[in-house]
């Protein structure tokens, strides 16, 4: 029977990117076929709801007809594309102690299913099961790709490979290209995702080991992760949900309880609990979501305005300024008198 747990969780805006920076080296216009990308701030690293990096997975798979576009965009990670994470991986020691960074700072990575880690005889098992729901393949594939190319690319040994991949899914796309791509035994429909690391590969040294660097960047990963919401709080999920519904003109309370599986009554009586307002919390997203997208120079305000679900430029500076105190254009001005010559 099927998994009917509501998929909820996000992760890190940059594989949105990725995605995008995929897409135009196979000739395809990203922003026409999905959309304006996320903003990208290295102050304030963007989140993507899962289930919009499911949607958007999908939507590009079918544009290029390929099943296996997890496993391939995988293929591609560097540490960039996994933001301050990434260069924190990439100063570790060896590989164990990377994967105890991961361990530490998994929801910096992957908000969605807890990590489990167990040693299992000479092997460390990586487990993610199904408790927030099941993303599905394509989202599956490519974060388990990812890692494992990582782990190839931060210790600069490209024939790494983890002794067995189990996935909850059913095979995808032909069962050869597992084996290319990921290069070991692959396992489908199993009761969760799991990744078998040789305990022998953990003494790998990393290719950029430097330990006063990442002294510096776990305390910067540290302070972003505290400012990420409780798992699991409702208003963690509304916020996550907040960008894809504005876009869609639903970012009203029924259409939110529908998304998120609940009552009206009930979504605002959670919310009680956890001292807030629907209302409130709407405005709150929309006036951090709007600072976000005007630090995207590529971004024109009519644009920034129907990203937020204004039908008029107009009503978006009218709010802002109620937020803010000034105008989007002054706000904007400010920021490049911040930023200095060359922006």
């Amino acid at each position: 029977m099927p998994d009917s747990t509501p998929l909820r969780g996000s992760v890190p805006s940059s594989y949105v990117l990725l995605l995008y920076d995929h897409l135009r080296h196979q000739g395809y216009d990203a922003t026409v076929l999905l959309g304006q990308p996320p903003p990208s701030r290295e102050d304030t690293p963007g989140r993507t709801p899962i289930t919009e990096w499911k949607r958007l997975l999908e939507r590009a798979a079918a544009a290029l007809d390929d099943p296996a576009l997890g496993l391939r965009l995988g293929q591609q990670i560097t540490p960039a594309y996994f933001g301050l994470m990434g260069y924190v991986l990439l100063a570790c020691p060896h590989l164990g102690a990377a994967l105890q960074r991961l361990r530490d700072f998994e929801r910096l990575f992957y908000d969605v299913s807890p990590l489990r880690v167990q040693s299992i005889a000479s092997t460390l098992v990586l487990e993610w099961g199904t408790e927030n729901g099941r993303p599905g393949a394509l989202v599956d594939e490519a974060a388990i790709s990812a890692l494992v190319h990582m782990a190839r690319d931060i210790t600069g040994q490209p024939q790494i490979s983890p002794s067995r991949i189990d996935f909850v899914n059913a095979a995808s796309c032909p069962k050869a290209a597992y084996a290319e791509i990921l290069g070991c035994a692959v396992h489908f429909e199993q009761s969760a995702t799991r990744v078998h690391v040789p305990s022998f590969w953990l003494a790998q040294p990393l290719r950029q080991a430097d330990p006063q660097l990442l002294q510096l960047l776990q305390q910067q990963a540290a302070d972003q992760l505290r400012r990420l919401p409780p798992r699991g709080a409702l208003s963690a999920r509304i916020r996550e949900e907040m960008p894809a519904l504005l876009q869609q003109g639903a970012a009203h309370a029924d259409a939110v309880a529908q998304r998120l599986h609940l009552s009206p009554r009930s979504l605002h009586r959670q919310l009680a609990r956890e001292g807030l307002r629907f209302g409130a919390l709407r405005d709150e997203c929309l006036h951090q979501l709007a600072c976000d997208y005007l630090a995207d120079w590529r971004l024109q305000l009519s644009e920034i305005a129907q990203l937020l679900g204004y039908s008029e430029q107009s009503a978006f500076t009218r709010a802002f300024r109620r937020w803010h105190g000034c105008s989007p254009h002054q706000y904007r001005k400010q920021l490049r008198t911040e930023a200095g010559p060359g922006i």
